[in-house]
């Protein structure tokens, strides 16, 4: 059970501590992954960062001591202390999540041990299955190695396990050969496999209550949560094996901590100082499919959603024809739509393997000819990457805004080789493309890093300059600000920023109506696809019936994720996706996007403010000029998270209401036993979707999507209006008794003034260290690898 936070108030905050800074030797350690070139850069922004942090801390605690005694605070002044209370607590930097998202023996952990440089670190296997769970990789300044293993919790597990008797008990009406082909269902299988990991044999043919009563053979503790700590690599390598690898079917160890594998949610490794992989940085290994458990496909979703980097990982032997592949990439471009992803690649894996002979044999033409197996495998990945990239980036057209960042990518495809990184039979270092990987890990970081020390300095600025400015005026006489105006101006520029956001969402309106025109006249086709096996019914009894149980949906270890929900709701997902895109892309302005039109509004209230200023000749209020032009920025800013996060809600509410109208038929189908079970849940479920669809279940699926646009509009001008409101009247004249005279805060903005000059001449070093480097590399000879040997 979650913990409770106890309700606190505004004045609790008051007088709270801010974080301790972090010490000069632990920043260092930070760096070490980067070259001398980008650590100098990010060295400068992050002295930037913590001396502004300073200023701030220092400012924070001369108001605290000049109010502390006051029986209220006037709330001019409470706005203000808040305000550098959440901006010292605001964190370093929001990690970088790299999401590398596969099938089955993909390579993904093997990849993951080549960029950290640890060998065998995650199980790996060319045969199987090996990570179990959603895995996450990062590096800290800790001294140790550690890994946290978070289990599901007693109701989660309750959840699943009454799900998973339910699978199994449903034999007692068939015949002899309907249970042979039931017993040979990949569900029933994995669901024997689960029960008998935790419980031990014979737990499958125990009932929900029966097994409620009976002890797991693994030791879970009361916090669900077991941390594992080592010196070495190995040494946690090993600890961790039995928790994350997943054991084979007829397993018949006793070891405690592989019985408890099934309880796994998800797991955290955290690095010692590693030099390859910059703290801020988590490669998170994430299975291609998702999970039975709910609140695992929840967390599966969700973990796809938050990475803004997604790497899709394909063997070179499974590239050409795979659905799977397909599938990988389709739910990787829906990461881009509905989560926090700007950017995709696919990154092939294995690329070592090639047969020289057959090669050869095959080989059409060339400018010269192949005198090696190394010559071979880079001409062969040159093709991939050429007919890859033409083949991605058409998909991604299709899908995405024209001026999507990922669409202009150089590189959207990779050919590495973990092997041939740790062996260097024939391939270089270089050649192995995990440097490379390594590279963009760097660079997306130190590019996030940049835009938030920008963003912290110009904020700290302005709010230091706001700080300084009360205690200026307390002493000058008050000029008229105009205040009734200024509010009447406000208004009706946010009746303006109404009426272009109702035109942005507009431009949905056709594309779903088509969409939903589409989805009825395919359904059925789309459906019985889904229902129908290359074996017929043989081996999908319940996999079917596991489908019903997660009302619409299944993920399995083994097999391709089913939904029937997005399955059928996806012809309406294939007609407004590219306008989707283009309401939330952040690029040029469009009439259809959203964020240009918060942008031309915060512009014009700002060109306002000094516009009254210069007419009015603001003498000595011009610090109420400075404190609404930042305000309005910083209100403003906040929006863009509130949007990002109700875009997710959003896009999937068409398969939300197609999965909430067809609820009742899945309940139905998942309580059929006995003989013809399998075609009997198929006739209901047929049945069940052709009475909503007739019903109008498109249609308001439909109208769902159009009321959560319409509840974003309302919830961004509603945040805007009162956000502005407040500012307004905390830029009234002090006679309202909001301000007080404060603590000399003169010595804390001059340096925050100097800091914020300095932002500019950071950034043109950094250019001009970068131009410098290129140019030597220009300059330099060409470095030519041999390949060599790892003793």
């Amino acid at each position: 059970m979650a913990d409770t936070e106890e309700p606190h108030s505004v004045e609790d905050d008051l007088f709270k501590e801010p974080i301790k800074k972090r010490r000069r030797s632990d920043r260092d350690q930070r760096f070490r992954a980067f070259p001398s070139v980008e650590q100098c850069a990010l060295k400068e922004y992050e002295k930037l960062e913590s001396r502004t942090r300073r200023v701030l801390s220092n400012t924070y605690q001369k108001l605290i001591q000049s109010v502390f005694l006051d029986d209220s605070i006037p709330n001019g002044v409470k706005y203000l202390i808040n305000r550098l209370l959440a901006l010292i607590e605001k964190p370093s930097l929001d990690p970088v999540y790299i999401g590398l998202f596969g099938s089955t023996g993909a390579g993904k952990s093997s990849l993951i041990n080549a960029i950290i440089q640890r060998a065998m670190f995650l199980p790996v296997s060319g045969e199987s299955i090996c990570t179990s769970c959603i895995v996450q990789v990062s590096s800290g300044c800790c001294e140790q190695y550690e890994a946290k293993i978070h289990l599901l919790s007693d109701q989660e597990w309750k959840e699943e396990l009454k799900n998973l008797t339910r699978l199994l008990h449903g034999t007692e009406e068939l015949g002899r050969e309907e249970a042979a082909a039931w017993d040979r269902d990949d569900a029933v299988e994995e669901a024997i496999w689960k029960l008998q990991m935790v419980y031990g044999n014979g737990a499958e043919s125990k009932s929900y209550e029966q097994l409620l009563r009976v002890k797991p053979k693994g030791k879970i503790p009361a916090s669900r949560i077991i941390t594992l700590k080592a010196e070495e690599a190995g040494e946690l390598s090993d600890k961790l094996d039995a928790y994350i690898r997943t054991q084979r079917r007829g397993w018949d160890g006793e070891s405690a901590e592989a019985r408890i594998w099934p309880l796994i949610k998800h797991v955290e490794v955290t690095l010692p100082k590693s030099e390859l992989i910059p703290e801020g940085v988590v490669l998170v290994d994430i299975p291609g499919t998702g999970d039975f458990n709910s609140k695992r496909d929840e967390m599966w979703k969700k973990t796809i959603d938050k990475c803004s980097v997604i790497w899709v990982i394909s063997d070179i032997e499974r590239l050409s024809g795979g659905k799977a592949h397909g599938d990988l990439l389709n739910e990787s471009i829906k990461a881009c739509q509905r989560g926090f992803c700007r950017d995709v690649a696919l990154v092939v894996t294995k690329t070592d393997k090639l047969h020289l002979p057959e090669y050869l044999r095959e080989r059409k033409g060339g400018k010269q000819a192949i005198q090696s197996q190394r010559e071979a495998v880079l001409e062969r990945n040159e093709m991939i990457k050429l007919e890859r990239n033409r083949i991605l980036k058409n998909k991604l057209k299709r899908k995405l805004p024209g001026d999507f960042k990922v669409l202009e990518a150089s590189d959207l495809v990779y050919t590495v080789s973990a092997q041939e990184y740790w062996q260097q039979a024939f391939l270089t270092e270089e050649e192995t493309e995990i440097p490379k990987l390594r590279e963009y890990i760097r660079k997306s970081l130190l590019d996030k890093k940049r835009r938030m020390v920008t963003k912290y300095v110009t904020e700290a600025f302005g709010l230091l300059l706001l700080t300084d400015s009360f205690n200026s005026a307390q002493n000058l006489p008050s000029e008229h600000l105009h205040m009734s105006g200024l509010r009447r101006f406000v208004e009706e520029k946010v009746e303006l920023l109404e009426k272009a956001i109702a035109q942005c969402f507009a431009h949905i309106e056709r594309p779903l109506q088509e969409g939903v025109r589409t989805a009825r006249a395919s359904y059925r086709r789309i459906l019985g696809a889904c229902l129908v096996r290359s074996k017929g019914n043989q081996g999908f009894h319940q996999t079917l019936k596991a489908v019903c149980l997660k009302n619409g949906i299944y993920a399995s270890r083994t097999l391709a994720r089913i939904d029937l929900n997005e399955a059928i709701t996806q012809p309406i997902y294939d007609q407004i996706d590219p306008v989707f895109g283009g309401i939330f892309r952040t690029g040029k302005p469009t009439d259809s996007a959203l964020m240009p039109h918060i942008d031309a509004f915060k512009h014009s209230l700002q060109e306002k403010m000094t516009e009254i200023g210069i007419r009015n000749g603001w003498k000595y209020d011009s610090y109420k000029k400075h404190f609404l032009i930042q305000e309005i920025s910083t209100i403003l800013g906040g929006l863009e998270g509130h949007i990002l996060r109700r875009k997710r809600r959003i896009y999937e509410s068409l398969a939300t209401s197609v999965q909430n109208d067809l609820k009742p038929c899945y309940e139905e189908a998942a309580q059929i036993t006995g003989k013809r079970a399998c075609e009997r849940m198929k006739d209901v479920i047929r049945r069940g979707v052709d009475q909503q669809v007739a019903e109008g279940m498109f249609e308001r699926a439909q109208e769902r999507m159009q009321h959560q646009f319409q509840q974003l509009k309302t919830g961004i001008t509603e945040r805007v209006m009162g956000s502005i409101a407040t500012m307004l009247t905390l830029a009234s004249s002090q006679g309202d008794g909001l301000y007080k005279e404060l603590a000399d805060v003169k010595s804390e903005y001059k340096e925050m003034e100097k800091l914020h000059r300095s932002l500019r001449e950071v950034a043109e070093n950094a250019l001009l260290r970068r131009g410098m480097q290129e140019f030597l590399l220009r300059m330099s000879p060409g470095k030519v690898g041999s390949p060599r040997a790892l003793q």
